[in-house]
């Protein structure tokens, strides 16, 4: 059993110094496959779903390439790692599209709190009670994937005391969602929060993790995880992806693994547990100490990324890509994004210099990438 993948990366746009510039009614207009966000300083492109990590790779990087080229010749403009306005203009928002009333409601409620940028990470699961018992689980388990993902330590030029400031100040919506029961639950609840102006609309859920389709609530048929930084590293993202896969893959052939039945607490106190988890890893990441769902035992987010990449390893082995998995031991060694940029920053580097180097090395990467594997994968 391989399950199909897919992504929706929003990046940011600007100078090679790391000064954000709001570009993406000029990408929308003039390049095919790629979206606006309400905000025009970043912009969206999303991959077709692929049982193959090796065609996600080339999926990930091919639209980066094409709007490399596209930035370059508008004025030597680049893309910015990172998923916060790390250097400047958190106090403004730059609309893409004024016209759009949607947009009207999103500036006006949540201001730049959501000028973020980030990877939703969808993977195919057909069964619609199959897929609410997996939303269940991986919402419990959503803060390690924070953990290991976190790349927003500065905001407006200044550290701000989180790992991931995007998740800390990220307006989730509606206030209180519980763990759905079924899928006949899930579509009760979305209509209730739709007719009460909880939610504008079905794709106004704004959590950790979702059910999503193509007619939501009713039709649905893959788990989106929304909880990532942007992982700007593809071989990274796709080691994450692999473990949520394997995971996955775990929780659809054991049916007893669900938190409303294989935990001591109640619905309420799990979506406690995982709020505070989810907080704690946007402060302190991979060194988070979280609470396990299981048992309510304390553990450093870390350790329990480890086990659980033991647990599922002969999972991800079993179903031929495992080699894809490996890559995360390097981020629990070396640390995530945010991290590194810290530990830049302790030293004495300041953080204009920090991002200008994240920007150099990630397009460097992109290309290493492009000329190691694509090339060979498009022969």
């Amino acid at each position: 059993m391989v399950l199909l993948k897919g992504f929706e990366i929003e990046m940011y746009t600007g100078t090679p110094q790391g000064d954000i510039v709001g570009l993406s009614d000029k990408i929308f207009t003039n390049l095919d496959g790629f979206m606006r966000e309400p905000d025009s300083r970043n912009v969206e492109y999303i991959t077709q779903p692929s049982m193959s990590y090796d065609n996600l790779l080339c999926a990930l990087l091919a639209p980066r390439r094409k709007l490399r080229n596209y930035l370059q010749g508008l004025d030597n403009y680049t893309l910015i790692p990172g998923s916060t306005l790390s250097l400047q203009g958190s106090q403004r928002f730059f609309r893409s599209d004024p016209t759009n009333p949607y947009h009207d409601y999103i500036e006006q409620t949540y201001g730049t709190k959501v000028v973020t940028a980030s990877v939703h990470i969808n993977v195919g699961i057909s069964d619609p009670e199959v897929l609410m018992r997996a939303c269940r689980v991986i919402r419990m388990e959503a803060p390690l994937f924070l953990a290991m993902s976190a790349s927003s330590p500065f905001l407006d030029g200044k550290t701000t005391g989180y790992h991931s400031t995007r998740w800390a100040i990220f307006p989730q919506t509606p206030d209180h969602v519980p763990l759905f029961t079924s899928h006949a639950h899930h579509v009760q609840w979305v209509n209730e929060q739709i007719g009460a102006s909880k939610m504008q609309n079905v794709r106004h859920l704004w959590i950790s993790v979702r059910p999503n389709g193509d007619r939501r609530p009713y039709d649905l048929n893959r788990l989106e995880l929304r909880i990532c930084d942007l992982v700007t590293d593809p071989i990274a993202l796709l080691a994450m992806t692999a473990l949520l896969e394997a995971r996955l893959i775990q929780i659809i052939e054991d049916h007893t693994i669900d938190p409303l039945t294989q935990s001591p607490f109640s619905p309420e106190e799990l979506i406690t547990l995982t709020m505070k988890n989810e907080m704690a890893a946007a402060i302190d990441s991979l060194d988070a100490r979280l609470q396990r769902w299981q048992d309510g035992n304390s553990i450093l987010a870390r350790d329990w990324i480890g086990e659980l990449y033991e647990e599922v390893w002969s999972i991800a082995k079993l179903q031929g890509f495992s080699c894809f998995l490996s890559p995360l031991q390097n981020i629990l060694q070396t640390g995530n994004e945010a991290q590194q940029w810290l530990q830049l920053h302790k030293i004495g580097i300041d953080i204009q210099r920090v991002i200008a180097q994240a920007i150099l090395a990630t397009q460097e990467r992109e290309t290493e990438l492009e000329s190691k594997l694509c090339l060979s994968v498009r022969e």
